[in-house]
């Protein structure tokens, strides 16, 4: 069942993100206003060596919350995802990649917000010095593997694109 998009208007934008007005009309024939977010998609990257793995420990201001993340960000116009999560990478750790591999793409909120989520994956870094993003962590951590269930247990990793791209990995060894 396919819905169809009749219109579509502006209600507010910025440099990352657009909140939408569509028209739409859903399969049954009824059509309303819907309304939604379009956003830049994400690239991120899960790093891994020694049975660890590289996590940046971050308060997220929006829902006062600390918790560990793999870096992440926006990718920018031109910029291919693979690129993107390389950039952050290094922006946000000092750590630079020596190539990477696609782990899973995601669809966080595919109902309301039209984002993808591109989490790559690489064992072969080496430090290149200090991040030159200094508002992005407080700690970066090589956490060893075998912690990363409990800890999204205890809820010390909650961001979406962390859990999903651990998780796959987690998947990913067992097999």
């Amino acid at each position: 069942m396919r819905w169809v998009i009749h219109g579509e208007g502006e209600v507010w934008t910025n440099r990352w993100l657009s909140v939408r007005r569509l028209d739409v009309e859903q399969p049954d024939g009824e059509r309303l206003e819907y309304h939604a977010v379009r956003m830049k998609d994400i690239a991120a990257a899960v790093v891994t060596r020694d049975e660890q793995v590289l996590l940046m420990w971050r308060h997220r201001f929006l829902t006062d919350t600390w918790a560990w993340e793999i870096p992440m960000g926006i990718i920018e116009p031109g910029e291919s995802p693979e690129a993107a999560a390389a950039r952050e990478l290094e922006e946000e750790t000092g750590w630079r990649a020596d190539g990477l591999t696609e782990l899973i793409q995601s669809e966080p909120a595919a109902g309301i917000m039209d984002s993808r989520h591109f989490v790559y994956r690489t064992t072969n870094v080496r430090y290149a010095g200090p991040p030159t993003e200094h508002n992005e962590s407080d700690r970066i951590e090589w956490i060893p593997l075998s912690k990363i269930p409990t800890m999204i247990t205890r809820h010390e990793i909650v961001s979406g694109i962390t859990l999903i791209g651990l998780q796959q990995l987690l998947l990913l060894e067992r097999t």
